[in-house]
This record gives C-alpha cells, sequence and structure tokens, in this order.
C-alpha cells in the first residue's frame, strides 16, 4: 500500500509541477507575443484602421494593435541586434503585457516625433544603457546619398525599461512608436500586421482565419502556437517522459504486490487446498487473491491521491521548510526567470493517474491468483 501510494503522489505531485511551469511559460510567451497576427502578404497593411475596427466587432477578440516589425542593430555603448517593434501605445496594452511589466520610465512615454525607445531589461545591461541614455537604431532600409547607399538610422531616447520575464524579450526586444518605427522604416502610413489578444487562446487560428476572410484579398495568418510550436512540442514530450518515467515508481509498487501475494499463496496453500477439498471452485479461489490484492492496490491509490493532492496544494510551504531547514535556495532569483515551483493541478490528470495505478494493480494480481486456483489439494496436503 506505502509503495503504490508514494508512486501515486510523487507522479501527481511532478506532473502537477510540470503543469505550472508549463502555463507559467506560456503566461510569460503570451505576454510578449499576440494570440494571433494578421498580416499583408509581401507588403505593408495599409487598410490597419479597418483591420483593427474589424477585428474588435468579434466577441471572441479581446483586443488588437498595429505594429511594424524590424531587425535592427541597437549603438548604444556596446552594439546589440534586437527586434524593434513599433507600437501605438493605446492598443498595445490590450494585446500585450508591457505596459505592466515596467521596471523604469512608462509605456506612454513612446509619442510620435519624441523618438524615444523602451528596451527590455537584459537588452539595456547588454547596451550598458539606462533611462535618459542615448541609443542609435539603424535598420536595413538603404538610402542613397552622394556618399552612396547608407542604412537607415536614428538616434533614440531609453525612456523605459521593462522585464517579462522571459529571455526572447528582455534580451531581443526594444519598443518604439509605431509613427517613428514608420519614418524609420519607410513605410509610409502601412505596417507590418495587426496583432490579436484572444477570450480562448486555443481558437487563435480560427479567429485570425475568420478576420483574414473578412478583410478579403491575400494575408498571412499566423498564431501563437506555430511561432513557438517547438518551444512548446518539447514541453509536451518532455512532460509525456516524466511521466512514463514516474509511472515506473508505480509500477515497481505493483511488482512488490506480485511478489507479496505470491508469498501469501505459498504460505496458504494448505489453507487453499482444504478449502479445494470441501468444494470451494478454482474460480472462486482466483477472485478471493484478486479481491485482495485489488484491495492492497485501491487503499494505496487513494492514499497516493490524497497525499499527491495535498503536497501539491501545499507546495511552496513544503519549498519554504526545505529552504529554512538546509538553508539553500530552490529557485535562485538571480539564476531562474520562475521563482519557487508553480503547480498546476488538473482534475482529469489525478484520474488517469489512478486509472493507471488501478490497471496496474489489476494486472499484478493476474499471476498470484491464477496461481492459487490452480493449487492441487493432494500435492498441497501430501506434507501435512
Amino acid at each position: 500500500m506505502a509503495g503504490i501510494g508514494l508512486g501515486v503522489a510523487a507522479l501527481i505531485t511532478v506532473i502537477s509541477v510540470m503543469n505550472g511551469f508549463g502555463e507559467e511559460l506560456r503566461a510569460r510567451i503570451l505576454g510578449m507575443v499576440s494570440h494571433a497576427t494578421v498580416s499583408a502578404v509581401g507588403e505593408a497593411l495599409s487598410d490597419w484602421p479597418e483591420a483593427v475596427a474589424l477585428a474588435r466587432t468579434d466577441p471572441r477578440v479581446i483586443g488588437a494593435a498595429p505594429y511594424v516589425e524590424r531587425e535592427a542593430l541597437l549603438n548604444g555603448p556596446r552594439p546589440q541586434g534586437a527586434i524593434v517593434r513599433g507600437i501605438e501605445p493605446s492598443h498595445e496594452v490590450s494585446v500585450s503585457e508591457f505596459g505592466s511589466s515596467m521596471l523604469a520610465g512608462q509605456l506612454d512615454a513612446l509619442r510620435p516625433g519624441a523618438y524615444n525607445i523602451v528596451l527590455g531589461k537584459e537588452l539595456a545591461l547588454w547596451l550598458g544603457v539606462s533611462v535618459g541614455d542615448p541609443v542609435t537604431v539603424t535598420v536595413p532600409e538603404f538610402r542613397t546619398t552622394v556618399i552612396g547607399a547608407l542604412p537607415q538610422m536614428r538616434r533614440f531616447t531609453v525612456s523605459g525599461i521593462y522585464e517579462i520575464g522571459f529571455q526572447d524579450a528582455d534580451r531581443g526586444m526594444a519598443l518604439i512608436h509605431l509613427a517613428d518605427a514608420q519614418r524609420l522604416t519607410r513605410m509610409g502610413e502601412g505596417v507590418t500586421g495587426v496583432r490579436l489578444k484572444l477570450e480562448d487562446i486555443f481558437q487563435a487560428r480560427r479567429v485570425a482565419d475568420d478576420l483574414a476572410d473578412r478583410l478579403g484579398g491575400h494575408y498571412h495568418v499566423r498564431d501563437w502556437s506555430s511561432d513557438h510550436a517547438s518551444f512548446f512540442r518539447a514541453i509536451r514530450i518532455e512532460k509525456t517522459m516524466i511521466f512514463i518515467v514516474v509511472s515506473l515508481v508505480v509500477a515497481v509498487a505493483a511488482f512488490n504486490l506480485v511478489s507479496s501475494l505470491v508469498m501469501l499463496v505459498t504460505d496458504k496453500q494448505a489453507d487453499i487446498a482444504i478449502l479445494r477439498t470441501l468444494g470451494m471452485s478454482p474460480g472462486t479461489v482466483l477472485s478471493i487473491f484478486m479481491i485482495q490484492g485489488l484491495v492492497i492496490g485501491g487503499v494505496g491509490i487513494v492514499l497516493g491521491v490524497v497525499l499527491g493532492v495535498g503536497l501539491t496544494l501545499n507546495l511552496d510551504l513544503v519549498v519554504d521548510l526545505v529552504e529554512q531547514v538546509f538553508g539553500i535556495e530552490v529557485m535562485p532569483k538571480d539564476m531562474y526567470y520562475v521563482t519557487g515551483l508553480p503547480t498546476a493541478l488538473h482534475w482529469p490528470e489525478v484520474g488517469l493517474i489512478a486509472a493507471i495505478a488501478f490497471v496496474m494493480s489489476l494486472l499484478a494480481t493476474l499471476y498470484p491468483s491464477w496461481r492459487a486456483a490452480r493449487t492441487d489439494p493432494a500435492m498441497a496436503l501430501r506434507y501435512e
């Protein structure tokens, strides 16, 4: 019982922690990227006000915002490449978490013609700049001059620093005003596309396709799952492999159930033989040992579910206790974006774990029960 219970509790806790990390990373990524994006094919999206207005009429859409995005070289005391995104602050707050993730300054400081720039925390450290310092932005848009073709560049002033908690954003993205980005990239009144935030993130592809169809023409549609498909696939594969590995703990406990029932059958052979001579059928003997094994497994599963759910719901307290007793920090803040152990308890998965443990317990009872049912009374009582 203890072996099965500990295996089930470990499996529930580990899978809940994996779910917690997955949801934490998804929330951080979706705080930086859009749920879905609609952009023109091979050219700037010129009718973006219509696209934004049309998107907001869809009840599945929470927010819509235009953007201009281009790779650029940023120069402070040190150079660093990054993605420069032009945004409209009043629209951006409805589709991302940049506004609520500011460490210094405000997103509203991005005003047309002011040429202010907001940097991620890691990017600012790499550039060696802080609020108020100048940064030169160079984009691969060339203009012809008397001395030849020169790239477009502009000096910006750092007006804010944010921290999303996701390295791709904190180290590789800078924000400027939409109008400044249009001038810098020479896009006129066009934009790269329209970003959408949705009520249900799993409908992102469908909503983006519907918007592209309503706009007419040819548009490129992508959603968050395709932008980060490899990342989320890796998390899913890792979770599956950990599930399989930790399930071996339950399998070992089930194997112990086999050995204990085999020893019980050997010890009770004389009693089984006497019951057989009194008329008990092999099927009844089989059912007795199967029921006994299932009771052991069932009680272990119940104990494991209670222990696993309780440990998952109070994991923060357990981690704090471990840190105080051993004087260590499980998730150092200077090394990890995610501090503590986030958990997410999914009851369907708890049910699946309990069902798998029950099936293993059932399979573990088959051989001992079959062996007990095949006991020959004459052979068992020969030396009694």
